[in-house]
C-alpha cells in the first residue's frame, strides 16, 4: 500500500536510460587525452548499439515471416535499411577526423580492431552469410562466442523468406528447404526460377523481394563507405591489431548477401 507521505520516486529520463552509467563508458586511453579519441569511441559504441537494434529487428522479421506475415516483415526490413543509412551518415562525422588526428591515439588501440565486432558478424550470420570458425576467435564461454554459435546453427533471415514463399504457394526446391542451417547462402537456379515467377505473378511478394534487394544494396553501400573511410584515414596500411585493413574490406565489396535476387535481374 502506498504511503502518501513518502510517494514512490518518479522514473526520470536519466534513470530510464541509465545516462550516468552510459557516460562512464567512454574511456580514452591516450595521454591528455587526445581530442579526437572521444569521437572515435562514441562513434563505434553507437555502431554497436545500432548493430544490436538491427539484430533485434532481423529476428523479429524472421518471426513474422515464420508466421506468414509478409507485410510486417517488409516494414521491419525497411526499418533496418533506415538504420543502415544512419550508419553511413555517421561516417561523415568520423571523416572530419584527419589521418594525423587519428594517428595521435591510434597506437593506444593495441590489438583492438573493428574486425572483432561479434555483433556485426552476428548480423552477417542472421542474413545468411555464415562462416565456420568465426565463433572460435572469441573466448570459450564468452557472450560473443555463445551468441555466434547460436546464430550459426539457427535459420537465417533468407531461409525464413524462402520458407515463407513456399508457404505462399511458390514451391521451393526441396534440397534448398532442407539444407544445413550452417551453410552460407549460395546461388541456386531453382530458387531463381521461383523468384522470377514471384515477380511476374505475385506483386505483393515481389515487393517483399525488393525489400531484400534494398537491404542488400544498403549493406553494400555501408561497406563501400566504410572502406573509403579506412583508405582516407590510414591508406593501405595494415589495420589495428594486425588486421588486413582496407585490403580485406575491398575484397568484400560488391559481394551480395542474396545472390539469387541479383542473378534474376536480366530475366525480369
Amino acid at each position: 500500500m502506498s504511503d502518501p507521505e513518502h510517494p514512490a520516486p518518479t522514473l526520470t529520463y536519466g534513470a530510464y536510460l541509465a545516462v550516468e552509467e552510459l557516460l562512464e563508458l567512454q574511456r580514452p586511453r591516450s595521454e591528455g587525452p587526445e581530442h579526437d579519441e572521444l569521437l572515435f569511441i562514441v562513434i563505434h559504441q553507437v555502431y554497436e548499439l545500432w548493430f544490436r537494434q538491427m539484430l533485434h529487428e532481423g529476428d523479429y522479421a524472421a518471426r513474422r515471416l515464420g508466421g506468414g506475415d509478409g507485410h510486417r516483415a517488409g516494414d521491419t526490413l525497411r526499418r533496418i535499411l533506415k538504420i543502415l543509412k544512419v550508419l553511413v551518415g555517421q561516417l561523415d562525422v568520423l571523416e572530419t577526423m584527419t589521418p594525423i588526428e587519428f594517428d595521435s591515439f591510434r597506437a593506444r588501440l593495441d590489438a583492438a580492431s573493428g574486425f572483432q565486432s561479434d555483433q556485426f558478424r552476428q548480423l552477417e550470420f542472421l542474413l545468411g552469410k555464415k562462416e565456420e570458425g568465426v565463433a572460435e576467435r572469441f573466448p570459450e564461454g564468452s557472450r560473443a562466442r555463445e551468441q555466434l554459435e547460436a546464430r550459426m546453427a539457427a535459420p537465417s533471415l533468407w531461409a525464413a523468406f524462402l520458407r515463407y514463399l513456399d508457404g505462399e504457394g511458390h514451391r521451393m526446391p526441396v534440397e534448398v528447404l532442407t539444407r544445413s542451417e550452417r551453410l552460407p547462402i549460395e546461388a541456386h537456379a531453382g530458387v531463381q526460377d521461383v523468384l522470377v515467377r514471384v515477380y511476374h505473378d505475385d506483386p505483393k511478394n515481389g515487393a517483399l523481394c525488393e525489400r531484400f534487394v534494398d537491404l542488400d544494396e544498403g549493406l553494400q553501400e555501408w561497406r563501400y563507405r566504410h572502406v573509403k573511410m579506412v583508405e582516407r584515414t590510414i591508406g593501405m596500411k595494415r589495420g589495428t591489431g594486425g588486421s588486413a585493413g582496407a585490403h580485406f574490406l575491398v575484397r568484400s565489396l560488391m559481394t551480395p548477401v542474396f545472390p539469387d535476387l541479383w542473378e534474376i535481374r536480366t530475366r525480369l
